[in-house]
């Protein structure tokens, strides 16, 4: 009894340098891609002996940030519009529950495809990726958005302007809570400007004024 209770401080302990190291890590590698390990550790304030206890190597501490982007990504997107909202706000809101997610972990974007692989930055971002396809399809059948690109065509393309807009977010050249891509996103699905306007405005007005919106 006294061993198993002295073991829990000893546990928490481990959780808690384990959460800093993943905190500093996401802060650190955006500003700077190729920071060593040894560096991280100064900057979470343990020793280096620590963090090699939690992530032995660069690449266990990649696939762990990757890991904890994927579940991350998974929950936001479980908990994203529903099926029956039209599809241009579906759209939007989608846009403002995922914008965090990626603002969060974009550092991992300078380092997907070079560090962790194309495969493993699929798996991460599947979920997200079906789920615009789907609103798409929707908005597409419904007349709302264009439809001469097939959905999940349409999709990587508003993907990859969130990429490039999350890149300028990373090194200076955007702030944005949200408001700014949701709307690009509309226009680029084929909503008009002052419609795709509105309807975020519409959208950011109900999440904040819904529990959800505030937790």
């Amino acid at each position: 009894m006294t061993k198993s209770v002295a073991r829990e401080p000893l546990r928490r302990n481990s959780r808690s340098n384990r959460a800093r190291i993943l905190a500093t890590a996401r802060a650190e590698l955006g500003r700077n891609p190729d920071i060593t390990l040894e560096e991280l550790a100064r900057a979470a304030g343990v020793v280096r002996r620590t963090l090699f206890g939690h992530f032995p190597g660069r690449a266990a501490l990649l696939e762990a940030l990757a890991e904890e982007a994927a579940e991350t990504l998974r929950s936001t997107v479980e908990a994203g519009p529903e099926p029956t909202e039209p599809a241009e706000l579906a759209l939007a809101r989608f846009v403002f529950t995922i914008w965090p997610v990626g603002d969060r972990y974009r550092m991992l974007l300078a380092l997907a495809r070079r560090d962790l692989g194309s495969e493993r930055v699929a798996e991460v971002l599947a979920p997200a990726r079906e789920a615009a396809a789907t609103i798409l399809e929707r908005g597409q059948r419904d007349g709302v958005f264009h439809s001469h690109l097939p959905p999940a065509v349409q999709s990587a393309g508003l993907e990859a302007m969130h990429v490039a807009l999350l890149e300028a977010v990373n090194t200076g050249a955007l702030e944005d809570d949200g408001r700014r891509i949701a709307v690009a996103t509309l226009i680029a699905a084929g909503v008009p400007e002052k419609r795709a306007s509105a309807v975020v405005e519409e959208v950011a007005s109900a999440m904040r004024a819904s529990p959800a919106g505030d937790a």
